[in-house]
């Protein structure tokens, strides 16, 4: 054991290194574990987090004989990473979810319109016009209202994305409002990154339960 004077303290809001995570000078530790001029761990940085695993597999290359255990951000934090990886596979269940309510709404404003302009399609069948063109003018109709929904929501999405940065100023007014919590802290650092496939995807969802 040994006495040590207590300079600061920080708080993460994240339990997994507020409760066990302290800082000391190097010496200190090395005296404390009996480690001599020697360190029991090194941590490198890269320049891409999301590029980890060549990175990891150079190391262990580089390092192939000494016995060291090489752990890399999304072993270490492994349950916090697979969270992660949930929660985006629940947020694509809940968008679609979320899109097949508006498309139900589009269909109801349409069946709706049907009802309404039941004199006018007389007329206009009267006047020569097939079932056909009748169905076009109201596959217009809802292809108007869920493509544009559609696009003007991938611009939203777009927009808030690719200047995330600039938003966090925001976040951050909102945190010291109270409306959010010290534990969501961190999620005001993450990068965003627009994936095109998932966007892709989207947007082409969209578009096709419109037009459906």
């Amino acid at each position: 054991q040994r006495t040590l004077r207590v300079a600061a303290t920080f708080d993460l809001g994240m339990p997994e290194y507020d409760g066990r995570t302290i800082f000391v000078p190097l010496a200190t530790a090395q005296a404390l574990f009996g480690l001599g001029s020697a360190v029991s761990q090194v941590e490198i940085l890269v320049a891409d987090p999301s590029r980890i695993a060549p990175v990891t597999s150079a190391v262990r290359a580089a390092f192939a004989g000494p016995p060291l255990r090489i752990t890399d951000w999304q072993g270490a934090n492994s349950s916090i990473y697979a969270a992660v990886v949930v929660e985006r596979k629940v947020m694509f269940l809940i968008l679609t979810l979320i899109v097949v309510v508006a498309a139900f709404n589009i269909i109801s404003s349409l069946t709706m319109l049907v009802k309404d302009k039941g004199r006018d399609i007389a007329i206009l069948r009267t006047m020569g016009a097939r079932r056909g063109a009748i169905l076009r003018i109201f596959i217009l109709c809802g292809a108007t209202i869920g493509c544009g929904g559609t696009l003007a929501g991938f611009a939203l999405g777009l927009g808030v994305a690719t200047n995330f940065t600039a938003l966090r100023n925001g976040l951050a007014w909102l945190e010291e409002t109270g409306l959010f919590g010290a534990e969501l802290r961190f999620l005001m650092q993450l990068p965003s990154v627009v994936e095109p496939g998932e966007v892709a995807v989207i947007v082409a969802m969209g578009l096709g339960l419109s037009l459906l």
